[in-house]
């Protein structure tokens, strides 16, 4: 069995899109309008995958305080300061549970919980 993609529902698709794309780096893939009033983005390449579904029906998304997305990057602190400089406050950390790993979190636009991890 292969693991698709995570399907988000968005509250706004240009501010998703702006992070998804632009601070995680994630490419879109496609994007199209799935009916009137309902917009769906595919972002991603190999086998990170994120779908952002957005529909002007849907007034309350909720994410779920206990669920968060991990993105492994080559050096934390250049990303704190590329969150600070998007004007994404750090939700909490930076953490380091064990000498070879160092991780924070941001939240994205819709409120769900993404962890940025440094492995050495």
């Amino acid at each position: 069995m292969k693991f698709c993609w995570s399907t988000l529902n968005v509250k706004n698709m240009e501010e998703s899109l702006k992070f998804y794309h632009e601070v995680i780096g994630l490419p879109i893939c496609q994007r199209f309008q799935a009916r009137p009033g309902m917009e769906i983005v595919f972002l991603g390449d190999g086998e990170t995958k994120i779908e952002l579904i957005y529909d002007e029906e849907i007034k309350d998304v909720n994410m779920g305080i206990d669920i968060s997305l991990g993105f492994e990057v080559k050096s934390l602190d250049k990303m704190m300061t590329l969150v600070e400089e998007k004007g994404i406050k750090i939700h909490s950390g930076p953490f380091q549970p064990n000498p070879n790993t160092r991780f924070f979190f941001v939240l994205d636009p819709n409120g769900l919980k993404i962890q940025f991890v440094e492995s050495k």
